[in-house]
């Protein structure tokens, strides 16, 4: 079992950021040195991927053009001796073959993955939500891959959460262990009532999933807020065929919120070569000015 494919959906509208998302995309926005979405196609090429399908919808062909080669750009900058900037700019759109499929409307994330189809053929492939940046020693991703792999089946990240979570995202039913960190998923359900939630295990933003899952899309009615949802077709699927989840090892940061998105930018921060050792005093000096 080969990942070699991959879905990133981006077509959401951003409206937990705006005004920043009137006229950008979310998933371009800076954290750091480069976009959200440039982390999150850097995680796939980490875990194997060599084909990535993004899939947009109007107003985000910024994304398109980060992705491309800039001549112009590329050129002035060699002319002006910034050799390494150029290469910068240059390995951005090497990192793996990037495609782009709109959505065109708006139909929940199991409508854009069943979009895909064509894009992954008879292969298992990955999804990685574009909201959602994960930081750990071993790139999320890589994580599930290895358990859907080892265990021959679809393999989803997994993360226990407080209640007032859990009704926000998904909750899953496990069974026995697989190994260190993977469990068995016998059900799941999307956004449920606590009186409804399996576990206080909710699914977080990577997913591994086997081409059975196209048909399931295909005549998946719409649930919650009358979109098609992606859990509600994963809920057949581990019916039907072995799934796992993966507690994974790391942190997950939802950058479609502001609180998300600060919190991120500080973490990935005190991790850059040229401003953590600045930002780690500038926290330490401004933290005994509050007290």
């Amino acid at each position: 079992m080969k990942v070699r494919k991959a879905i990133i959906p981006a077509a959401g509208l951003g409206t937990r950021l705006l005004p920043n998302t009137k006229s950008i995309p979310k998933e371009m926005i800076p954290l750091v040195d480069k976009p959200v979405i440039q982390y999150i196609v850097e995680e796939a090429v980490s875990a194997g991927v060599e084909e990535i399908l993004i899939i947009t919808n109007r107003g985000k062909s910024p994304i398109e053009d980060y992705f491309d080669y800039s001549p112009d750009l590329e050129a002035r900058l060699l002319q002006d001796g910034k050799e390494k900037e150029a290469e910068t700019v240059r390995a951005v759109a090497d990192m793996a073959d990037v495609y782009f499929l709109r959505q065109k409307e708006t139909k929940g994330l199991g409508h854009a993955v069943w979009r895909a189809k064509s894009f992954v053929g008879d292969e298992p492939f990955a999804v990685l939500l574009g909201d959602d940046i994960m930081l750990g020693r071993k790139p999320v991703l890589k994580q599930l891959v290895e358990a859907a792999e080892a265990n021959e089946c679809s393999a989803v990240a997994i993360h226990q959460v407080p209640d007032e979570l859990i009704v926000k995202y998904s909750s899953v039913k496990l069974t026995e262990r697989l190994g260190e960190r993977v469990y068995r998923i016998e059900d799941m359900n999307e956004k449920p009532l606590l009186s409804e939630k399996l576990s206080d295990y909710a699914i977080l933003g990577r997913y591994v999933l086997t081409p059975a899952i196209f048909d399931i899309l295909g005549h998946t009615a719409p649930g919650r807020n009358n979109e098609i949802q992606l859990t509600d077709g994963m809920k057949e699927l581990c019916h039907v065929e072995p799934m796992c989840g993966v507690d994974f090892e790391g942190r997950r940061y939802d950058t479609g919120n502001l609180k998300g998105y600060l919190e991120a930018i500080i973490d990935f921060a005190l991790q850059n070569e040229e401003a953590g050792d600045w930002l780690r005093s500038f926290i330490l000096q401004k933290a005994k000015e509050l007290a």
